[in-house]
């Protein structure tokens, strides 16, 4: 046995096993199972026998009318979100790198949203925007403007959730772009004073290529995590999508059919169909990226 122990390859495998099942089981067969799930037509879901399986579940998600609504209000949200999110955190990140005073303190506000529970921050956000006593509208009122409806007016929806997501998830991005920003060569800068650059163009043609990895990075995280969306709208909105459906996301639609409509088989198929999106998504971004790269080094 201490012969075997000896091999480095055989305890490095030892020592990832304990890990790389948990996974196994928590992260690849729930993938593996919602694909096979998603083809089953006629099935005893207590049993677990399956009678009949096709593409009658992609072929009803894929037609449903509350599903293209679903994708097509997720991907405004993931269009707006994900980019304002970065470009907001970018422009924070390079003031809080200015040595400004109290810098930690601001550091440590902006990223206190994120560490908070989705759950609380979103009934805050409700009792905030609330009509008839949220503290926006009081706001407003100081000014002699008239109330607005922000949580029942469906134009209202997808722009609250927008700001909800880059005001939550600030403080994350900040953090990771400073560290980005934290690593570059102060001397990159005072050669490009010495040679008359402003600051635009230091920040266009020295920071942003330089923090390239970490834009990267937060690019798929952000875009991966904001085709996730489901808790604020199920909070925000008394467990419903919304008004007439305006929050209606993609994983709102796989909660609908498996916990309310007991569609297992749908919501499976959907619940694959969604990750099938991000999937593409990611790989897309990393081509699009390793080409530009591969271009620019020619």
């Amino acid at each position: 046995m201490k012969k075997y122990l000896k091999n480095n390859n055989l305890r490095a495998f030892l020592y990832l096993l304990p890990a790389m099942m948990i996974i196994g089981v928590f992260q690849f067969y729930p993938i593996f199972k919602t694909l096979a799930m998603g083809f089953y037509t006629k099935f005893d879901y207590l049993t677990n026998d399956v009678y009949e399986v096709g593409f009658d579940n992609f072929i009803y998600v894929l037609t449903d009318a509350d599903f293209i609504l679903a994708m097509k209000n997720t991907c405004i949200f993931v269009f707006f979100s994900a980019p304002l999110g970065i470009f907001v955190a970018l422009i924070f990140a390079v003031i809080l790198n200015s040595n400004i005073y109290l810098k930690k303190f601001f550091c440590s506000v902006y990223f206190m949203p994120f560490v908070t529970s989705t759950v609380a921050v979103s009934i805050v956000w409700s009792w905030i925007l609330n009509m008839d006593y949220g503290l926006l509208n009081a706001f407003l009122s100081i000014f002699g403007l008239a109330k607005i409806a922000w949580l029942t007016d469906a134009n209202m929806t997808i722009p609250i959730l927008i700001a909800l997501s880059i005001w939550k998830g600030l403080g994350y991005k900040i953090i990771i772009i400073l560290a980005g920003l934290q690593s570059i060569d102060e001397q990159l800068y005072s050669s490009a004073r010495i040679d008359g650059a402003n600051e635009y163009n230091r920040l266009l043609r020295i920071t942003i290529p330089l923090l390239k990895p970490s834009l990267i990075f937060l690019s798929v995280t952000s875009i991966i995590s904001a085709f996730k969306i489901f808790d604020e709208v199920y909070v925000m909105y008394g467990q419903r999508p919304g008004p007439l459906k305006s929050g209606m996301t993609i994983v709102y639609y796989i909660f609908d059919k498996f916990y309310r409509h007991w569609e297992f088989a749908n919501a499976s198929a959907a619940a694959f169909i969604l990750f099938l999106v991000i999937l593409i998504f990611t790989v897309l971004q990393f081509i699009f990226t390793f080409h530009r790269e591969k271009r620019y080094k020619e």
